[in-house]
Parts: structure tokens; sequence; C-alpha cells
């Protein structure tokens, strides 16, 4: 099987990008520097926030930008693209049909890790972008998954933890955190996946527990594989 280079459109936010790259190393099964997944970068922290958009209607400037990422990762070799941001895929399929290569889709992967993992009845911690546009909730409901989504007020606090904490290089508010968590596993959540990279990097610093599934950790585990590269465990 002939190897590929993945190509990256990152910077939604920083830091998801960087904790994206590294589990990208962490789970490639290698024993030398030329044994890892090629890497294509592309750090566009001038992407346009993908929730104001779609909660404004004015997609074209963030369509339009995934686009032109995406060809660039292109000309530069890419034969696989990743998108570090779960709202963004919102904007994925359309860009897909004007681009060359394939895009990993994180929903649709992730939705088949949790029916793998014979989940019922899955919170999401996303953006209100990512809930608004039902992204997960079609991916699950497809497989016979039941989506929840926090309530309003606990809501309010998860954009909070993602715009107000890590997207601003704060490490996120365990109690805050907390107050979402109970409000899903009261709703007889089996999983919560956690549906946006700054909860993925939540994750990292703070620790969570198995019930918890990465979208990040699927999306990274899936491109080493469609690569041709052999992934750990």
């Amino acid at each position: 099987m002939e190897k590929g280079k993945l190509g990256v459109i990152g910077g939604m936010g920083p830091q998801a990008m960087l904790l994206f790259c590294q589990k990208i190393v962490d789970l490639t099964d290698a024993r030398s520097d030329q044994a890892h997944l090629p890497m294509l970068i592309l750090n566009d922290t001038q992407m346009p926030d993908r929730t104001a958009a779609l909660l404004s209607g004015e997609t074209q400037p963030v369509h339009d930008r995934l686009l032109a990422d995406g060809r660039t990762l292109e000309a530069w070799g890419a034969t696989a693209v990743a998108v570090t941001c779960n709202t963004a895929h919102a904007f994925l399929p359309q860009v897909q049909k004007e681009l060359g290569v394939p895009i990993v889709n994180m929903i649709e992967e992730t939705a088949g890790a949790l029916q793998a993992l014979g989940a019922k009845r899955v919170g999401i911690l996303g953006t209100d972008g990512t809930l608004k546009t039902r992204l997960y909730h079609q991916a699950l409901e497809a497989r016979g998954i039941t989506p929840v989504v926090p309530p309003r007020e606990e809501q309010a606090l998860v954009m909070s933890i993602i715009y107000d904490e890590i997207k601003q290089g704060h490490r996120g508010s365990p109690d805050k955190f907390a107050v979402a968590d109970r409000a899903l596993r009261a709703a007889g959540c089996d999983r919560i996946v956690l549906a946006c990279t700054e909860m993925s990097t939540y994750k990292d610093w703070h620790g969570l527990d198995d019930f918890y599934v990465d979208a990040m950790d699927i999306l990274a585990r899936r491109c080493i594989q469609i690569c041709g590269y052999p992934t750990k465990g």
C-alpha cells in the first residue's frame, strides 16, 4: 500500500491544532523518524469564526477559506486532509465537492466509533454552531443512537469554557465543566462525546475517563490509517 501525506487545516484554535499533531505522533506505531506520518500543516488562525458564521448566516467567507486552504494543501502534496474543528465540518460537504483529495470526516468517524462501543444515548459537548447544525445529531441518529445536548444554562457554561477560557489561553474551569457533566449524566447518557477540539484540550489538561469519547482522538487515529501507517493499540 502506497503511503500518503496528511494535510492539516488548523488554527481553530491554535492549541487544538498542536494537540492534534501531538496525537498523530503519539498514536503512530513508529520506531524512527522515517516511520512517522508526514504532515503538511496550515495553521490558519485567520479563519473566520465558524459558530458566528453559522448563527449569522454569513457562511461564504468560511467556505471560501476552507476551500482555499484545502487546495493549498493539495498543491503541497497532501493525499488526505484533516480539519481540526468540529463546527467547521458543517462546511465540509460542499468543500469536499470542490477538492480533489478526501477530507477525513471527524463527525462520521466519531459516530461510527460510538456505535462500535455500543453507545445508545450520547451527550454532546460542543459549540452552539455544532448543535444548531445538528452535525452529531444526524450522524448519531443514522446509527440508532440518541443524541442529548445540555440544557440552555449548562450549554452557556460550555460555550464559556470554549470561548472565554480555552481560546483565550486559559485551561478551562472544572467547576463549569462539572455542571454540564452532571446534567448529561442525569439525562441518562451512557457516553459523552467531546465534540469541540477545545474540549479535547480540556481533556488533555485535566484528564477525563473513558466515559468521554474524544472526537480528536478518533480523527487522529483514522488519519494515520488512511495514510497507510500503523496505529498503536
